[in-house]
């Protein structure tokens, strides 16, 4: 079961971009997509490139996936299922996410 923490405001977010929030020691880059009313929470650390960046990468579509590029060495990581689409043994933490009454919630597995 998941703790909910809130993070900030929905008006932090940043419309089709990402943004990075530490939640309870942990970074997490955060998505809006207003267009498609939807917001993803994944976990900021590039594992190839072995860097706290995806919050920083360009979010994109591949065969109907939503993904982020890694602004490293660009591969895309699905931000539903956090997996890598060049390499499927790759994967980041995907954490669920809710926006009420105008606040960012996050969930972090207990």
């Amino acid at each position: 079961m998941s703790e909910w923490i809130d993070v900030c405001g929905a008006d932090d977010l940043q419309p089709d971009s990402g943004v990075c929030a530490l939640v309870k020691g942990r970074q997490v880059a955060i998505f809006f997509l207003p267009k498609e009313q939807a917001v993803f929470a994944i976990g900021n650390y590039d594992p190839i490139g072995q860097a706290n960046v995806l919050s920083r990468g360009m979010i994109g579509d591949i065969n109907g996936q939503i993904v982020v590029a890694s602004p490293l060495y660009k591969q895309h990581f699905n931000l539903q299922t956090g997996v890598c689409v060049e390499d499927a043994a790759v994967s980041v933490p995907v954490y669920p996410i809710r926006i009420e009454n105008g606040r960012v919630a996050i969930g972090i597995g207990g």
